[in-house]
């Protein structure tokens, strides 16, 4: 099911100064998710957000900021998911960063 889904999933990576990588889903896989059309993009930005930091893939900074939520509401998330908090060396660098500024 998985290989089919990216089957039909086109990925088109484009590297500048910061890298972007853009998801294009055809119509009318865009057409069969069951969310109002004006939410499918925010809640799938959410939903690889939340897998990808459940998974130790990013870090809660990265994960939160491909969510597009601060960080408390990125928190708060994890919470009514019930996924643990990772809290390493770079969330630490992440904070140190942020206090210094």
């Amino acid at each position: 099911m998985l290989y089919k889904l990216f089957y039909y999933i086109d990925w088109v990576s484009t590297v500048n100064a910061l890298e972007e990588i853009k998801i294009v889903i055809p119509e009318h896989i865009k057409n069969a998710i069951r969310l109002p059309p004006d939410e499918v993009e925010r809640r799938l930005r959410i939903e690889l957000a939340l897998r990808l930091y459940e998974k130790s893939i990013v870090s809660l900074g990265v994960a939160r900021r491909i969510a597009g939520l601060t960080k408390w509401e990125f928190l708060e998330l994890l919470a009514r998911e019930k996924i643990p908090i990772h809290y390493g060396e770079e969330e630490l660098r992440e904070d140190l960063e942020w206090i210094e500024k």
